[in-house]
């Protein structure tokens, strides 16, 4: 078809996508330096637990960025059976790598914050933060690695829908989770947590189906999770530099 509105079609999904995750993280940053008395050291907290979750990411974006144009490459020649290794090689790894990661960061919290701390007070929130983060990691990893496939494959405005999914979810969850409404306790920061926990399994929800919905051609079948090395070498070597840059940022 036409190039150029073939690059529109894909490309303003994702614009879509991104700013409505910028706006999810304003608002969560609002919502949370409103809480009463301490919000602004609540929000010095949650800023400590930031880099130690853009460095999470980046693993995450190893795989989906890595695998991606592969599996992009292997579908455009027609190998089917390839994509399906290539995917289910990339989901293997982000599932071995964030219950690895997350259980090492858990591991070494303390030393962790200590690096970014600014005070007793502002560590301790950061800590209760990335606590209840943690606990989100695989569902984090899946949604974030595996969106890009697809994308990858030309469903650009349902790869958006699992962010817009994510993103509703935390900010209609922010406030009832920060403050307490209704039936459900004031929570503060683990609140904020919560809420983004929550959103990420919407999302990973979401793209689980989704992949079953669009991938029929796919064999699925569970020897294509098992890890090749030749197929996860190939990963490496083009997300290698995607996770060195983002953690360098």
């Amino acid at each position: 078809g036409n190039i150029p509105a073939v690059v529109m079609r894909m490309a303003l999904p994702l614009i879509a996508a991104q700013l409505v995750n910028v706006l999810y993280n304003v608002v969560d940053r609002i919502y949370i330096g409103h809480i009463p008395n301490v919000g602004s050291m609540a929000l010095t907290g949650v800023g400590i637990a930031l880099p130690v979750i853009s460095i999470l990411s980046a693993f995450a974006g190893l795989f989906g960025q890595g695998g991606a144009p592969l599996c992009s490459m292997a579908r455009g020649r027609g190998d089917n059976d390839e994509a399906s290794r290539v995917m289910g090689n990339a989901f293997s790894m982000l599932l071995v790598s964030s219950v690895a990661l997350g259980l090492l960061t858990w591991a070494f919290l303390d030393p962790v914050i200590t690096v970014f701390a600014a005070g007793k007070e502002a560590s301790s929130y950061a800590r209760e933060y990335l606590a209840v983060y943690l606990i989100g990691t695989t569902f984090s990893f899946v949604s974030l690695g595996m969106n890009v496939y697809i994308n990858a494959q030309g469903f650009a405005t349902r790869g958006m829908l699992t962010v817009l999914l994510g993103a509703a979810a935390n900010i209609v969850l922010d406030p009832v989770m920060i403050y307490g409404l209704g039936p459900v306790p004031e929570l503060g920061v683990r609140g904020a947590a919560w809420a983004t926990v929550i959103g990420q399994v919407a999302s990973a929800v979401l793209l689980f189906v989704l992949h079953l919905r669009l991938n029929r051609e796919f064999d699925r079948s569970i020897r294509q999770l098992k890890p090749e090395t030749a197929v996860i070498r190939d990963i490496y070597t083009i997300g290698l530099p995607a996770i060195i840059a983002q953690a360098l940022m």
